[in-house]
């Protein structure tokens, strides 16, 4: 988690448009730049060829957040992604656009369903990006990341009212 911040929007092919709307708003209103594979380069190529590439640019990448829907289940991609996301400590939310909740094994983290959730989500990744950095005077870079992820889950959940 450099002094950048870049979110991976992991995605069914399905929710592009909402994906890239997502990716709008963070980019104009709260200067956050994220990573959106919305064309598959790989398409026809081997799936380690994939897996090789998608885990080459979320290495670039500071958090994930996985635009859900009902197509997701369909998706082989999205909980792989969320699994390498987890195994970086990433600071971790899933958007589903609509009053549905995530499936439960995604409620182990926040979930957004509004603009003002999306901007909830800005502020709480920008104060776990801060806090990263004034931890890393005085612990490892892991528990520096570790600390500061879990407190963007806190700090989020509290603020979306979510236990």
């Amino acid at each position: 988690m450099g002094a950048w911040m870049k979110v991976f929007l992991s995605h069914q092919k399905t929710d592009s448009e909402l994906a890239t709307r997502i990716a709008v708003r963070l980019r104009s209103l709260h200067s956050i730049d994220s990573y959106l594979d919305v064309i598959d380069p790989y398409v026809g190529g081997s799936i380690e060829l994939l897996a090789d590439h998608i885990r080459n640019e979320m290495d670039k990448c500071t958090q994930l957040l996985a635009v859900i829907s009902p197509a997701t289940a369909q998706s082989q991609w999205v909980p792989w992604e969320v699994g390498v996301a987890t195994e970086k400590d990433f600071p971790l939310a899933t958007f589903s656009g609509g009053q549905a909740l995530p499936p439960e094994f995604l409620r182990k983290w926040p979930y957004l369903r509004t603009d003002s959730d999306l901007d909830e989500y800005a502020k709480a990744s920008k104060v776990a990006r801060d806090g990263f950095h004034s931890r890393r005077g005085y612990l490892t870079e892991t528990a520096a990341l570790q600390q500061s992820t879990r407190e963007f889950h806190r700090s989020l959940r509290a603020a979306l009212r979510q236990s």
